[in-house]
């Protein structure tokens, strides 16, 4: 079997350096380092130990990772002559990708691996830093870190920051959560007689003095919720606050019930930021149909029946289900495709009923009601071939509302309406327009111009029962001539 020995050259200088490991070294016959730059190698030159560094390998690419592949594949060639020690900064086992890739050839059955020696790197650092682990940290490596994966509650240390250009990145991903401000720390040969601390604002990161290939930054815990704000974790605690014996009587008395017209209501302001294309707004609006997701998720969990994990698992089967083209190899043609698979899974995921019309009704809105039942039922050819069927329907419908109005009952004529209305919203359909959207427009439209028109009359007498209708109609035209303007 292909043989390679590992050994850690640990995070300091040749004082730290275990004899056992530094005989082993010194006896080594085919030594081979994944970088020369290190002060443990250093002095080992000086007293004449030849080994061959894989430096080159850096200067052949553009990223980290195909430089750690090519590494441990030239390793397991080297392995295939004899038996090779190999010799990497810290501990084997501690952000080594070169390991790592060895481990996975074992696991191949490739090489057998012979992994001792050298203290970790994070051994030196929280004693530099004098923090205690057991508060919980996070070891990330910087060269792809992600935000969302930052835990701004614990002590995070970040690794691979070697140059200007890492600890630039670094700083831009950070500042996606962090405030500029924010005090981290650049640890330099941590453990060594070189060891150095500096502690800078988080937007002068990448202008430090010193960085190099033994450099980490330290950035530490996020204490005042203030501070926390980006967390999902702030926003869930601040609504569980709000429901908390402590917290707020009128959240605490919320229910799912009581709850359903503000969830309704910001939808309908979500989408009116949408159609303004007000990106502040939109983001607000977000802010606030979240909200209340979180609220019945909260009272979820205080009820006992599920809380926002079980949420949040569903929504994620569900998607990863119905989308096997993204996450399976299922292969499409186009989003018409992606549609019809979709309400193929769907169709197997829920029972069939005896009504295609199962499901269909929103208790919140009668239009989008109608207009599902319509769409629904058009899809098995219950509806006319064109629009002009629908206009036909529609002239038939309002005579019979007419006729209704003149001589039926209010009960007659109520139920006269509904057909009107009913029709009115097939013909959208045929359209492809919303007629639940429409009716949330020509509301925010009447209000806005009703708006101009009380305000006319404010500057005027004040009193509406002063003016005709000819003079509050003419307000009226005048708002409509400058919303047309954009003014």
């Amino acid at each position: 079997m292909n043989t390679i020995h590992i050994i850690g050259l640990g995070a300091g200088d040749l004082d730290q350096l275990p004899l056992g490991v530094y005989k082993k070294l010194k006896k080594a016959e085919r030594l081979y380092v994944r970088t020369a730059d290190h002060p443990v190698l250093t002095e080992l030159a000086q007293e004449g130990l030849v080994y061959t560094s894989f430096d080159e390998i850096y200067e052949k690419h553009d990223e980290f990772a195909p430089v750690y592949q090519e590494i441990a594949d030239t390793l397991l060639q080297l392995s295939e002559e004899g038996p090779v020690v190999y010799a990497v900064p810290g501990h084997p086992l501690v952000a080594e990708q070169t390991v790592q890739h060895l481990i996975q050839a074992e696991k191949a059955g490739k090489c057998q691996l012979l992994i001792e020696g050298g203290s970790s790197f994070l051994d030196s650092i929280f004693g530099a830093l004098r923090i205690d682990p057991i508060d919980g940290f996070q070891l990330v490596d910087g060269t792809i870190m992600e935000s969302d994966r930052l835990n701004m509650d614990q002590h995070i240390l970040i690794a691979q920051i070697y140059d200007t250009f890492s600890a630039s990145e670094a700083k831009l991903t950070l500042m996606e959560k962090y405030p500029d401000d924010y005090p981290v720390t650049i640890v330099t040969a941590a453990g060594s007689a070189q060891e150095k601390l500096q502690t800078v604002p988080l937007h002068e990161l990448d202008h430090a003095a010193e960085i190099d290939n033994l450099t980490t930054v330290y950035v530490p815990p996020a204490a005042d919720q203030q501070e926390r704000l980006k967390e999902w974790q702030t926003f869930r605690s601040v609504i569980a606050k709000l429901r908390s014996p402590e917290g707020c009587p009128w959240d605490r008395e919320q229910t799912h019930e009581s709850l359903m017209p503000y969830l309704l209501e910001e939808a309908h302001e979500l989408l009116q930021a949408i159609e303004e294309q007000d990106d502040d707004a939109i983001a607000e609006e977000l802010g606030d149909v979240l909200l209340q997701i979180f609220l019945h998720a909260q009272i979820g969990q205080d009820s006992g029946y599920f809380q926002l994990e079980d949420v949040l698992e569903s929504i994620s089967a569900k998607m990863i289900r119905r989308h096997p083209h993204v996450f399976s190899d299922v292969e499409v043609d186009g989003s018409d495709e992606v549609v019809s698979n979709w309400q193929a899974i769907k169709a197997q995921e829920k029972p069939s009923t005896d009504s295609l019309l199962e499901d269909q009704e929103r208790f919140s809105s009668s239009l989008t009601t109608s207009y599902n039942y319509q769409k629904k039922a058009a899809k098995v050819g219950f509806t006319w071939s064109d629009a002009e069927g629908a206009w036909e329907k529609f002239e038939e419908e309002l005579q019979e509302f007419r006729n209704e109005l003149a001589n039926g009952s209010k009960e007659d004529q109520l139920d006269e309406l509904g057909d009107l209305l009913f029709t009115l919203v097939n013909i959208a359909r045929f359209y492809d327009l919303s007629p639940e959207q429409a009716m949330v427009q020509a509301n925010r439209k009447f209000r806005s111009r009703f708006g101009f028109v009380e305000k006319k009359v404010a500057e005027g007498t004040g009193n509406f029962s002063e003016y005709t209708l000819e003079q509050l109609d003419e307000f009226w035209n005048e708002a409509k001539l400058l919303a047309r303007k954009g003014e």
